[in-house]
């Protein structure tokens, strides 16, 4: 993309997918979680400040009494009034309220970062899709178990879904 996207903050939401200490933890491509997490981190400081909303989806095993350790957000990533989610599969609207949350708020763009590229995110995106939202893809704010698994997403799914951008060029119209 050669030029800055223009997103409206009014119809427009950051999704951050599994961004948890567990997943953020894991050996990841093309880059460490913690770069992920930095990307992300600059992400939810412009939409929190342009007022758009900034959700957080985490995964939790299903039928286990105990979450395993690190099952939370990374500390200091959520604020209040940005919408957490709860998903029990690898997408983030199926069996949650997350479409009738971002519904009620005028949502029709979603910008996506998060872990794994090819997995949570990807799946989340694909329902988001088909329920009509326009798609939007941090490449930056991504990482993926392995590289080429980041790259098949990034280079040959996400340009059919949507559009691909770097952190950098995600701006807002005044």
């Amino acid at each position: 993309m050669t030029a800055p996207l223009a997103l409206d903050p009014a119809r427009s939401a950051l999704v951050l997918v599994d961004l948890m200490d567990r997943i953020v933890a894991l050996p990841l491509e093309p880059r460490k979680g913690t770069e992920v997490l930095h990307a992300a981190g600059e992400l939810t400081t412009a939409f929190r400040a342009a007022g758009a909303p900034v959700v957080l989806i985490r995964v939790e095993r299903d039928g286990v009494a105990e979450q395993p350790a690190g099952s939370e957000l990374v500390a200091g990533l959520a604020r209040d009034g940005d919408i957490e989610v709860v998903k029990r599969t690898i997408g983030g609207f199926q069996g949650t309220n997350l479409h009738d949350r971002l519904h009620e708020r005028g949502v029709t763009t979603l910008v996506f970062g998060g872990i794994a590229t090819n997995l949570g995110v990807e799946s989340t995106a694909r329902a988001a899709g088909d329920l009509g939202y326009d798609l939007v893809f941090v490449e930056d704010a991504m990482a993926a178990l392995t590289g080429p698994e980041h790259d098949a997403s990034v280079r040959l799914d996400f340009p059919r879904l949507g559009t691909v951008v770097t952190a950098a060029e995600v701006r807002f119209v005044a």
